[in-house]
């Protein structure tokens, strides 16, 4: 039987999932089999996490005691708080979130009859408070409550953790649209990682901590900040065109353009780009979101790429207030969601994830004594 070669893994098959299709034809982006065009649409991000990490869409009675255990969840031990203090404010917060959910392995851990769910509504909750817990001790030195009120919800507590007010309905729908789209994504890089973690049979915090560093690569999480940080370059739609040519012409890499399982389009673009339009007409501030589909235009006439989620992920985010440096960071508090469906799927019909490689290197060579080495 031929063995498949690949580089990057690219169109290899490396197990099987019930929980996402992505760029399957006839199916597109699903999460346990409902489309992502009907969860933006109709879902809370509550019903999705609850949706991956359970197996079905939660009824009435569910989806309350659900959004009231997260809420109840979001408060951390006080010996995790000293931690946090005591990283520098340069750190990068996803380091932050790295150290923090390890951390939390140390005082809460995974032990014999704690179940794995609980498990992942504990990091999905509380995940939000490690961040802006350390966000806020070291910008203005204020050791905030994390408490929630017991229907508060994931985007609105993000929200309003950060700016310290309730967020409006429009920004916290835009929020909890926002973490839908990122919460599940199939075999992707971090994704796998976790996987490959929870396969050795090792802790579940050990497997998000996987996830959270294969993350924070600018090829997989960290596309949207350089993303902003791009479309902060311009001044407007003109500025922008010549300056996309420009960095084409150089042989730049444009971060939020193409995807690896996507041939024509990203699903979740069209949506997050909806989103942003809708942001900025509240605002009555429209330059970020016209340089965006400039630079859109221009990469896929020159290029024949379209824009990912990643891309307009970023002004929707500016415009919510956030900060460039969080935009991957709610990546995974989002993520955790899928992350979590994906250690338990593994755990549930393991085998060691171990691949094979193609050696490039010498052949056997004879044993040199110490004298006779150049």
């Amino acid at each position: 039987m031929a063995i498949r070669k690949s580089g990057g893994l690219a169109d290899i098959t490396a197990g099987r999932t019930a929980i996402s299709t992505v760029g399957k034809e006839g199916r597109g982006l699903t999460y346990r089999g409902y489309s992502i065009q009907d969860l933006a649409a109709r879902a809370t991000f509550e019903e999705t996490a609850y949706l991956l990490i359970y197996g079905q869409l939660p009824n009435e009675a569910q989806l309350t005691a659900y959004r009231s255990r997260l809420a109840g969840l979001r408060k951390l031990p006080g010996g995790l708080l000293k931690i946090l203090e005591q990283l520098p404010a340069k750190t990068h917060p996803m380091d932050v979130l790295r150290t923090g959910i390890s951390a939390l392995a140390a005082f809460e851990p995974e032990e014999e009859g704690r179940g794995q769910a609980e498990l992942a509504e504990r990091l999905l909750a509380c995940s939000p408070s490690i961040l802006l817990y350390w966000h806020h001790y070291k910008t203005s030195g204020n050791r905030i409550s994390t408490d929630s009120g017991e229907d508060e919800g994931a985007a609105g507590y993000f929200l309003r953790l950060l700016h310290g007010r309730v967020p409006s309905e429009l920004h916290e729908r835009a929020m909890d649209v926002s973490l839908i789209l990122y919460a599940e994504h199939e075999f992707n890089a971090s994704t796998f990682a976790a996987r490959v973690t929870a396969s050795t049979l090792s802790d579940f915090y050990s497997a998000v901590t996987t996830g959270i560093g294969t993350l924070r690569g600018s090829l997989h999480g960290g596309a949207n900040e350089w993303a902003m940080d791009l479309i902060e370059k311009f001044d407007n739609p003109e500025e922008a065109e010549r300056g996309i040519v420009q960095l084409l012409a150089q042989k730049r890499l444009i971060m939020g353009f193409g995807h690896r399982v996507y041939s024509i389009s990203d699903p979740r673009s069209d949506i997050i780009k909806r989103w942003s339009k809708r942001l900025a007409e509240e605002a009555g501030e429209f330059k970020l979101y016209e340089v965006s589909e400039r630079i859109e235009r221009v990469m896929m006439r020159e290029k024949k790429l379209f824009a990912n989620l990643d891309f307009y992920s970023a002004s929707a985010y500016y415009s919510l207030g956030i900060p460039t440096r969080f935009f991957t960071p709610i990546f995974v508090l989002s993520r955790i969601s899928g992350w979590s469906a994906h250690i338990m799927e593994q755990r549930d019909n393991n085998r060691l994830i171990r691949p094979t490689a193609d050696y490039s290197g010498p052949d056997p060579l004879p044993w040199l004594p110490l004298e006779q080495r150049l």
